[in-house]
């Protein structure tokens, strides 16, 4: 098997390594990771290991955040070696979020923990946080090496830290083994049949809160499984920051220190707990309102309720604001009920929204958001924390001293698998204006807590990338602007979601559009179904013509190409079905031939 594992890694395609989206027309969501392991298996039995068919494997999932082929296959070795499942064995490029997910789960279901380790507690392990704000129960033992572990009434953790992470001693009456390095993330193995229902929930959390292992350091853990010494390379880290950090303060006109995380969902789970943890000290007792936007991307909205399941005092509020309904009013309402309540009110929000790339009037919102309101009791109600998702737009300024959010405590946020890496990585990052900024601290606590820090490559890749990320947005809003007018030409009847002229001169300059096609039929349920249907159409011909370019997936800001999705069967996956949008979303790059994508464009609206 190790030879094997040898010949595909020397043989293996180049899209293993840098991609971060792949086709969602290849790919089964029920069937993740295990359709692409079943068919690895097989050419394994063959011994085939040919660049091309190796190539052609199914998608193992469509997006490295979760899990990519390298992951899958360093899982599927470490599971052979102890004679297990593959999907018994789950890698992580954070060291603490593997124990955060199984006490997560022993929370919900009233379980015991005890945490098992040698030597030293890890550094990053704050137990006081870990029981107090995240409100995790647990014992701690340490124990000599090789002693006999005693049975005990619940969930056992057994974690170590070693050089060789896919070293593991398989001994009686441990659930859970944790290996972690240093540089390269964590694996965690699932012993036991009687465990195997905690399979999913752990997946789960390395969908929402972190990333899996990345490629590049699946690589390095794969070549010293095979008995390759790791290489240290030369770590520029420091310096590299360095310069992110000062081109993130330029692009968004704001004078605090940033901080960098693994993916914009790291950023995130990272700026909620940080901000729970600040209401928890500074709001005693006071219940805790996350306001997340009903349509939103789905692991926003999946995130929050998440959290919100976790800890008693706080809890999820819907907004309205997209598709005719306004933000700034849906705001003012819910901030009132809000006040009166006297709850701690912390809204998140993306400008322009998606998928509809609506944008409200900012003066507007600024005041709404300033506004001083009154608890039931007369007392000056707390004020908002605004929660800024700017991936679409994170060039527009909205932080800095003069900028018009300036005097209402925000933190904005961007996925930096977008324009900030353009599709090279997976890593995001977020920064508070001044008004904020002290909430910063306890963000990067929770962001280091759970390990969830961007890598080192990640943020090698953010250095080089980030200081063409201007003119990329520039030349993308360009090619988007010119599509846009030549679909109002062709297809009139068609409705186009996106920034208006007036918009674009403001520097609100997206590349994301959203297309609802012309319909017909009897009845609502027809025309609907007939939309959907057209909707695949147009999507199919784009890819099957322009494969080169055109791509079924989820991304945009990508440095090439074309990407086309329906929110409501992809990033809307876990968002309340009356909140979908069944409508084509379409991003464009700098680089793509439009010319060609119009004439496929002409020849979709003459098949109709």
């Amino acid at each position: 098997m190790l030879n094997y594992i040898k010949s595909v890694l020397e043989n293996m395609p180049p899209s293993w390594l840098i991609l971060t989206t792949h086709r969602l027309d290849i790919y089964n969501e029920k069937l993740a990771k295990t359709q692409f392991l079943e068919q690895f298996e097989t050419l394994f039995k063959e011994n085939i290991f040919d660049r091309k068919t190796l190539n052609e494997l199914p998608t193992a999932f469509d997006y490295i955040r979760l899990g990519h082929p390298l992951s899958c296959i360093l899982e599927w070795a470490i599971a052979k070696l102890n004679h297990l499942e593959a999907n018994a064995v789950i890698s992580f490029s954070s060291k603490t979020v593997p124990i955060l997910a199984i006490l997560r789960k022993n929370l919900l279901d009233n379980k015991n923990n005890q945490i098992i380790y040698t030597g030293e507690l890890p550094e990053f392990l704050d137990i006081e946080i870990l029981r107090n704000i995240y409100g995790y129960k647990f014992e701690l033992k340490c124990v000599a090496t090789g002693a006999e572990i005693h049975n005990f009434d619940g969930t056992t953790i057994f974690i170590s830290q070693q050089e060789d992470v896919c070293n593991f001693n398989l001994v009686p009456n441990i659930d859970f083994f944790i290996n972690f390095h240093s540089d390269l993330g964590s694996i965690l193995l699932i012993n036991g049949d009687q465990n195997e229902n905690y399979i999913s929930a752990i997946q789960h959390v390395r969908r929402r809160e972190t990333i899996a292992m990345t490629p590049a350091n699946s690589l390095e853990t794969l070549n010293t499984l095979i008995g390759k010494s790791f290489d240290d390379k030369n770590k520029k880290r420091e310096a590299d920051k360095k310069i992110v950090l000062d081109l993130i303060k330029g692009i968004t006109g704001s004078n605090t220190k940033a901080v960098l995380g693994s993916s914009g969902l790291s950023i995130q789970y990272a700026i909620l707990m940080g901000l729970i943890h600040d209401a928890q000290e500074n709001h005693i007792g006071k219940d805790i309102k996350i306001i997340v936007p009903t349509n939103c991307y789905g692991g926003t909205n999946d995130q929050a309720r998440r959290v919100a399941a976790c800890i008693n005092n706080v809890e999820v509020v819907d907004l309205a604001v997209d598709g005719g309904m306004d933000m700034v009013q849906s705001i003012d309402e819910v901030l009132a009920k809000i006040a009166l309540e006297d709850a701690v009110p912390y809204i998140i929000a993306e400008i322009p929204t998606n998928p509809r790339v609506e944008v409200p009037d900012l003066n507007e919102l600024r005041d709404v958001l300033s506004a001083v309101r009154k608890t039931k009791d007369g007392e000056i109600a707390i004020d908002p924390v605004f929660i800024l998702d700017q991936t679409f737009c994170p060039n527009v300024h909205f932080l800095g001293e003069d900028d018009v959010l300036s005097t209402v405590r925000t933190i904005s946020f961007a996925s930096g698998s977008k324009f900030p890496s353009g599709g090279l990585c997976t890593a995001g990052y977020c920064l508070a204006n001044k008004k904020a900024e002290s909430l910063m601290e306890k963000i990067e606590i929770h962001l280091q807590l759970c390990d969830n820090e961007a890598t080192d490559l990640q943020i090698e890749i953010l250095a080089k990338q980030l200081p063409s990320m201007n003119e990329r947005i520039h030349d993308a809003y360009l090619n988007t602007r010119e599509f846009v007018n030549f679909i109002k030409k062709t297809l009139p009847t068609a409705k186009i979601n996106f920034v208006s002229d007036e918009l674009a001169a403001m520097g609100f300059t997206p590349s994301v559009f959203s297309l609802d096609l012309p319909t017909k039929g009897n009845s609502d349920v027809e025309r609907e179904m007939y939309k959907r249907a057209l909707n695949h159409k147009l999507i199919n011909l784009m890819i099957s013509k322009i494969p080169s370019e055109s791509k079924y997936c989820v991304s945009y800001g990508q440095l090439k190409g074309c990407y086309w999705t329906i929110p409501a069967t992809s990033t809307q996956g876990t968002t309340k079905e009356g909140d979908k949008d069944y409508i084509a979303r379409v991003a464009l790059s700098p680089n793509m031939n439009l010319e060609l994508h119009k004439m496929i464009f002409l020849e979709f609206v003459d098949g109709i």
